[in-house]
């Protein structure tokens, strides 16, 4: 990372970073390009493991780019603030982010409940009853993460 002022190593610092997002972007290998999708995610801690839940249809480019190559590069962002410098008459943005890599591996069936009830308390806090017959046509895709970082950037000059 170029710059080392913005950079956070702090594990639970990135941790609550995570858990104020809303969006997970992934990066899978494509043919000659990278193929880069927004999705809802959920986040589980075991100790200073970090694993991503996000949910598909039973079909799609997703998975058919994972069943290739189930490596991925994740990206999300919080904290979007406009920085005006007045007096030097510039601007910036503010933000805090978490990028990282992973594997990517689909849910078995047995688990598909309680790792949608993870991605349900991302945006839900407390236990949210959904209708189960979804799960049907609902794949669920579970990340470990190899390695993360973190950046911030806020109103300090």
């Amino acid at each position: 990372m170029r710059r080392k002022d913005r950079e956070i190593t702090d594990f639970q610092e990135m941790i609550e970073i995570m858990k104020k997002c809303d969006v997970c972007r992934i990066a899978l290998n494509d043919e000659g390009f990278p193929y880069i999708v927004p999705l809802n995610f959920g986040l589980e801690v075991e100790g200073e493991q970090v694993f991503l839940y996000f949910h598909a249809a039973t079909r799609g480019t997703k998975l058919d780019l994972l069943a290739k190559d189930n490596r991925a590069t994740f990206e999300m962002d919080c904290d979007h603030n406009f920085i005006l410098y007045e007096e030097r008459m510039s601007c910036t943005m503010g933000y805090a982010s978490v990028i990282g890599h992973g594997t990517i591996e689909i849910v078995p069936e047995e688990e598909k409940y309680a790792a949608l009830k993870i991605l349900m308390r991302q945006y839900h806090a407390e236990d949210f009853a959904f209708n189960t017959d979804m799960m049907k046509v609902t794949t669920v895709l579970k990340m470990t993460v190899l390695d993360m970082t973190g950046k911030r950037r806020n109103n300090i000059h």
